[in-house]
């Protein structure tokens, strides 16, 4: 009734499989650093720290053990308020709005 599974074994070196990961932090932890996050970077990709490494590296709580599904659902609150648009302008969003301002072609103003 049904298809026996198939599948073609690949087998890739110790980089290739390193880089070949689902989580850009890990993939980024073994070698090409700076092209694996700045890719993730340009892509907008997300890292979902589902693994072992990963969680490692961001200092939280590796997905194993029998209080895994407990800590799964955990919300953590954090002390520091969310800032409040409007308030206050990191010195780094400034930045980024001058390098911004600064690529931008400059029209001349038209007076009649």
């Amino acid at each position: 009734s049904g298809k026996p599974a198939s599948g073609r074994p690949l087998l890739l070196g110790i980089t290739k499989a390193s880089l070949s990961t689902e989580s850009f932090i890990s993939a980024a932890s073994f070698q090409e650093t700076t092209r694996v996050l700045t890719e993730a970077s340009i892509s907008g990709k997300i890292d979902y720290l589902r693994g072992l490494k990963e969680n490692v590296i961001m200092g939280r709580l590796i997905p194993a053990g029998t209080g895994l599904e407990f800590y799964r659902n955990v919300e953590l609150i954090s002390e520091e308020p969310e800032p409040v648009l409007g308030e206050e302008v990191s010195p780094e969003l400034e930045l980024a709005e001058d390098m911004t301002a600064e690529a931008e072609p400059q029209q001349e103003r038209l007076t009649t």
